[in-house]
């Protein structure tokens, strides 16, 4: 697994049109002061930084397979004076071997559509969590791609690649012991699912 299905990493300039303020967005997910975070396919921190601001003095730790963007990510956490962010370089269907500790929360943002072995990974993700472990999952409504547009510009996955939020909860609930505490809208094109045990 190099990485999941399309799913790369945009720039943060279109990621800022649809998330201008990251952290009310994860801060409506549910994330709180002292929460242990695991992101997982973290990029180079879109959403890591801001979470480590919220959950300061817990960690965050940053997991993604790309070394370039966990170096970019690590370069801007010194920029910014953050000292919480954990750069992990692991594949996420190996996440609790990747962590030093189990984790309060685990967020995995615009790449569930991608997950080849969902199984694996979902086992992986519940072995990572702390037994009140939360999962939180932000994904593309099951929009067609010409409509969810950037800039003027289609974006996200292909339309059949996107799953919506019945369908990922289905999945999620099939697989581990997690069951949905709630639904959260993310205008404008995303939604998003937070687990509990």
């Amino acid at each position: 697994m190099e990485r999941f299905q399309n799913t790369g990493q945009p720039d943060w300039d279109w990621w800022g049109r649809l998330w201008p303020t990251p952290a009310d967005t994860l801060r409506r997910l549910g994330l709180e002061r002292g929460d242990r975070t695991a992101e997982i396919g973290c990029g180079n921190g879109y959403f890591a930084l801001p979470a480590a601001r919220i959950v300061d003095p817990a960690p965050v730790y940053a997991v993604d397979l790309d070394e370039t963007l966990l170096d970019e990510l690590a370069a801007l956490a010194a920029e910014q004076g953050i000292d919480a962010v954990v750069p992990i370089r692991g594949d996420a269907r190996e996440l609790g071997s990747h962590l030093p500790e189990p984790v309060d929360v685990a967020l995995l943002a615009n790449a569930f559509h991608g997950i080849d072995d969902r199984d694996a990974f979902l086992a992986a993700v519940s072995d990572a969590l702390a037994p009140d472990g939360r999962f939180v999952v932000v994904n593309w409504r099951t929009l067609p791609r010409a409509e969810t547009t950037v800039g003027g510009e289609p974006r996200g996955p292909p339309t059949d690649l996107r799953i919506g939020p019945a369908e990922t909860r289905r999945v999620i609930e099939s697989a581990t012991d997690f069951r949905l505490d709630r639904e959260v809208d993310l205008p404008p094109y995303h939604y998003g699912l937070v687990f509990e045990r």
